[in-house]
């Protein structure tokens, strides 16, 4: 059966979610194996998609990999990364036993006040992410440390080992870094720190006033800017509109508060500057893929802190 002319349409895609296996470092990392001589597309040959980044790595075997755009063959080392929610599907391609590792992780999380402006070189609105797969094809060094930097944050994962979390959170940022760096694209003008300097006092006022209503005619004053120019100008040195960049800080200290404090999610709400109840619930989700309160629980739970604290609520 030639896989790119399958008979399964675009419209059969499940949309999957994805469990992290740590909340707060946004991601889900094993391998996947088989040692059965069969192989080639199942039937069906279903189509899926997440909205979490996807790197995969064959360590043994051959897998096949089809995306909307192209259909590839990975051989052991190689390294291929798909954007979010782009749909694709696998299969074992050859006779022989297969070893992947499957990485899925929502990029954005990875990026702080530091790095934020390094966060539009990734956005896939305007420069898909597969495209650095050219790069992982065609730079057998860059290859290789992808594979390598993928290999230790599945290792660190397993182990769990004290401080695995810095060592992932690290390795997540060197593979950030590898790309960026080798990438054939000019970002030179972002070395320059003219754009983050001219929008910190915004990003203070932020800081400072999180608890109330922000406007965009707020920073507007504050940097005596004009209603448009500061929207575009705003988006372009921090590679996210304002809007999105006041609710990632909102959602974030949110975060802080429910893993920290013994406030209710209500109170919670209302000191990140977000009135309404079920819009706090949708902002969250849309961060965190789960309810406040299960954040909560899940992650007092993973540090032992559960029977101390149950009654925050």
């Amino acid at each position: 059966m030639d896989p790119i002319h399958s008979s399964s349409t675009f419209t059969e895609i499940v949309n999957e979610e994805v469990i992290y296996q740590n909340p707060l470092l946004f991601l889900k990392i094993w391998e996947m194996s088989s040692d059965t001589p069969q192989f080639g597309p199942p039937t069906p040959w279903r189509w899926h998609s997440h909205m979490q980044v996807e790197f995969l790595v064959v360590i043994e075997g051959q897998l096949g990999i089809q995306t909307k755009h192209e259909f590839t063959v990975m051989a052991p080392g190689d390294v291929m990364v798909l954007g979010s929610s782009q749909p694709h599907r696998t299969y074992k391609h050859s006779a022989d036993a297969l070893r992947q590792i499957v990485f899925q992780i929502d990029l954005k999380q990875h990026f702080d006040l530091s790095t934020m402006p390094y966060l539009h070189c990734f956005s896939e609105l305007t420069h898909p992410l597969e495209q650095f797969n050219e790069l992982f094809q065609g730079n057998a060094a860059v290859k290789q440390a992808a594979y390598n930097l993928i290999m230790q944050i599945y290792e660190e994962s397993q182990s769990r080992k004290i401080g695995y979390e810095l060592a992932i959170s690290s390795a997540i940022k060197n593979l950030l870094l590898l790309m960026l760096r080798n990438d054939n694209r000019d970002f030179s003008a972002l070395a320059e720190d003219s754009g983050i300097s001219r929008v910190r006092p915004a990003l203070d006022y932020i800081d400072e006033h999180l608890s109330e209503r922000i406007s965009v005619e707020d920073m507007c004053s504050v940097l005596n800017l004009s209603y448009h120019y500061f929207i575009k100008y705003f988006k372009k040195v921090m590679g996210i509109s304002f809007v999105d960049y006041v609710n990632y800080k909102r959602i974030k200290k949110a975060e802080r508060l429910l893993l920290t404090g013994d406030l209710s999610i209500m109170e919670v709400s209302f000191e990140v500057g977000i009135l309404n109840m079920a819009q706090f619930y949708k902002l969250f989700k849309r961060h965190n893929q789960c309810s406040p309160k299960e954040f909560k629980q899940r992650m007092r739970s993973q540090s032992g802190l559960t029977p101390l604290l149950a009654q925050a609520d």
